[in-house]
């Protein structure tokens, strides 16, 4: 009756910790999940059918770890430009001038892009290329002009002479 008892009880533990595993497994933590899942082969090695489970849940982790993140989904206009955004604003200033140069492309009339791209540019220190782009931004909205004037980011060009006259009021 104890190895009964026992047993019922080794099992009740081995699904508690299956479980722990599949809820890494669940909230994509694939690193984790599979190291989760390799202690509970290692801890329950008794439990065939949870253990062939595991493996596969291992298999699937992995081959998660190695995929590359697979991008946004990009088609339109607006999608470029918010990716661009996005990627200037976390420091990848390579890949986010590809997206708004695809944008500009993509719809070279609208100011924001430009605003988005003179912005960039600065940040990367290429002055010229941000006073060009700040300019055919207010060009094409004034707007623009007044958002320059209050950027931070267009800090390092306050005081050369094109930014000031760019961005004066008339």
């Amino acid at each position: 009756m104890k190895d009964e008892k026992t047993r019922k009880d080794d099992y009740q533990k081995a699904l508690g910790a299956y479980a722990e595993a599949s809820k890494e497994f669940r909230r994509q933590k694939f690193e984790k999940a599979a190291e989760s899942f390799r202690s509970f082969i290692e801890k329950y090695p008794a439990e065939r059918e949870l253990v062939d489970r595991a493996k596969m849940y291992i298999a699937i982790s992995e081959e998660k770890v190695r995929e590359p993140k697979s991008p946004v989904p990009l088609k339109t206009f607006e999608d470029h430009y918010h990716y661009g955004v996005y990627k200037t604003n976390a420091g990848e200033f390579e890949e986010a001038q590809k997206l708004l140069e695809k944008a500009q492309k993509m719809n070279p009339e609208e100011g924001r892009v430009h605003y988005a791209l003179a912005d960039l540019f600065c940040l990367m220190g290429q002055s010229d290329a941000a006073l060009e782009h700040l300019k055919k931004a207010i060009q094409i909205d004034k707007f623009f002009r007044t958002l320059a004037q209050n950027e931070s980011d267009f800090e390092p060009l306050r005081d050369d002479k094109k930014f000031k006259l760019i961005t004066r009021i008339v």
